[in-house]
């Protein structure tokens, strides 16, 4: 095996790692330039209001569950 030392290989070595790091800093910028979107989050504002229909539906309800007799008499102790 071959020493690089001695052999002029470090100028190939040098140029790898100066591409390498070229490379990476190209992307850095681009990455910096392209996602420079300002992002704003809109607050969701939900209706909390009920509206007829649906107080209708839970006066209905009510009314249900009142109207029915339960089908067993509990017993007022348990054994």
């Amino acid at each position: 095996m071959e020493n690089p030392f001695e052999n002029g290989h470090m100028k190939n070595y040098v140029l790898l790692y100066a591409s390498v790091v070229v490379i990476m800093v190209l992307f850095f910028f681009a990455t910096t330039l392209f996602n420079e979107d300002d992002k704003t989050i809109e607050k969701k504002v939900f209706n909390t209001e009920i509206n007829a229909t649906q107080k209708q539906a839970e006066v209905e309800k009510e009314e249900a569950s009142q109207a029915e007799k339960p089908k067993f008499k509990l017993l007022q102790k348990g054994y």
